[in-house]
């Protein structure tokens, strides 16, 4: 097979090697630079010999698409051609100077402080006030996942998937395979501790706990479904009084690193906390760094107006 043939190929296994990029992550990138390969194609051309004309003319078929699809392939493409350059497949990288398409900035939906507090007040008012045994056993479940996920910012994918023994009661950190079979320890708040505790309790008191899941379902997986658990958060919502539209597992991760940014924890924190790679993807959050400065301006500079 021709180097021609080959390089994306090449740049696939290096996601995966080095970066430990998941199975979808390849898809993707597979999808993207497939079809900018095709287009190289249709004009006679490679990777190895594309110009930057000829990725802007690329560019410019992808207008009919989103800002969002244009801004991805075009990061896609840059790394592409960038690896290509670096393992010397090509002595010079002609995306490295292109500008990608402006989007606008989509900050993520957040709950306030006030609004988890309800939240979770009624999850455990849920378990509180229902007295029957399956049923009990499902609001403490899901009060139990609630405070994980606002005390620890797990990806859904993460939280539902939890092995038991990654949450035993005297440890203070549990350990989270997360994207690309990564691995990350995530300190535990004493209210996960207590919810988590509660919640074992009443599973090993029904016998439910023969898996090696912490949360064990009927399923294909033999844990609860992602599905499953954002029927319940909505429940739970409604009946504190906030709309479904607005709350989402999603919705609580990001809460978990706003409310941390705002009490003055360190962005590269929040990242290891979350799992991004890439710092890039916790900049998302940096409107939240931006009105701590401006408060901090405002309540410490000795020049303000009192």
């Amino acid at each position: 097979m021709s180097a021609k043939d080959r390089s994306l190929e090449a740049f696939l296994e290096m996601l995966a090697a080095e970066r430990g990029a998941a199975a979808n992550t390849l898809a993707a990138y597979g999808r993207d630079l497939g079809d900018y390969q095709a287009a190289l194609g249709r004009a006679g051309k490679s990777a190895l010999e594309a110009r930057s004309e000829d990725i802007r003319s690329y560019l410019r078929g992808l207008r009919r698409f989103s800002a969002a699809t244009g801004a991805r392939r075009l990061s896609a493409i840059r790394q592409f051609h960038h690896f290509l350059y670096a393992e010397g497949l090509r002595g010079d990288d002609p995306a490295m100077a292109l500008e990608g398409p402006r989007r606008g900035l989509r900050l993520p939906k957040v709950l306030s402080v006030e609004e988890v507090e309800r939240l979770l007040a009624e999850a455990h008012a849920g378990v509180a006030r229902i007295e029957d045994k399956a049923k009990h056993l499902h609001a403490a479940r899901t009060a139990c996942l609630l405070e994980l996920l606002y005390a620890t910012g797990l990806r859904v994918s993460e939280l539902v998937a939890l092995p038991k023994a990654a949450a035993r009661r005297s440890d203070p950190l549990i350990l989270v395979r997360g994207k690309g079979g990564r691995e990350r320890l995530v300190p535990l708040s004493e209210p996960a501790k207590r919810a988590i505790a509660a919640y074992r309790a009443l599973l090993e008191a029904g016998g439910a706990d023969a898996g090696s899941w912490l949360f064990p379902a009927a399923s294909a997986s033999g844990h609860l479904s992602r599905q499953a658990f954002a029927r319940d958060l909505k429940s739970v919502a409604a009946a504190a009084g906030i709309s479904a539209a607005r709350i989402s597992p999603h919705v609580l991760r990001h809460a978990f690193a706003s409310h941390l940014l705002q009490n003055g924890a360190d962005l590269r924190v929040v990242q290891e906390l979350l799992g991004h790679a890439d710092i890039s993807t916790t900049q998302i959050y940096t409107h939240v760094l931006d009105q701590r400065m401006k408060a901090m301006l405002r309540d410490l500079h000795p020049l303000n107006e009192k």
